[in-house]
C-alpha cells in the first residue's frame, strides 16, 4: 500500500482521517498515484492538478523521501520506499506571501 499524506484543508474536501492508503498496479509514479487518489476521492480532482490532469497546481508541492519532487515529471518513477508503503508521499500546500 502506498501511504499519501494531504494537506488538512484536502483531507477535510476528501473526508479522509490521517495518511491515505492507496493501492496501484503497475510503475508507481506521479501521475498514477495521483489517477489512483482522485479515483478513490473524485472530490480531490482539480485541485492538486488541472482539470485535464496535466499540470500540478500552484502552490501545490509533492515530497518524497526528503526530496522535492514537484517540478519532476509526473511519469516519473517514484522512489521504492514509496512504492512499499515504508515512507510517505507527501502533498503539501505552499505557502506565498510578503
Amino acid at each position: 500500500m502506498i501511504r499519501v499524506v494531504l494537506p488538512a484543508h484536502l483531507r477535510t474536501l476528501a473526508r479522509a482521517q490521517g495518511e491515505v492508503e492507496l493501492s496501484i498496479e503497475g510503475p508507481v509514479t506521479t501521475r498514477a498515484l495521483l489517477d489512483a487518489l482522485e479515483g478513490r476521492y473524485p472530490m480531490l480532482r482539480g485541485t492538486i492538478r488541472d482539470h485535464g490532469g496535466q499540470c500540478r497546481r500552484p502552490f501545490i508541492r509533492f515530497f518524497a523521501c526528503e526530496q522535492d519532487l514537484s517540478h519532476d515529471s509526473l511519469d516519473s518513477t517514484l522512489p521504492d520506499a514509496i512504492a512499499s508503503g515504508t515512507e510517505p508521499f507527501l502533498i503539501v500546500g505552499a505557502m506565498a506571501g510578503g
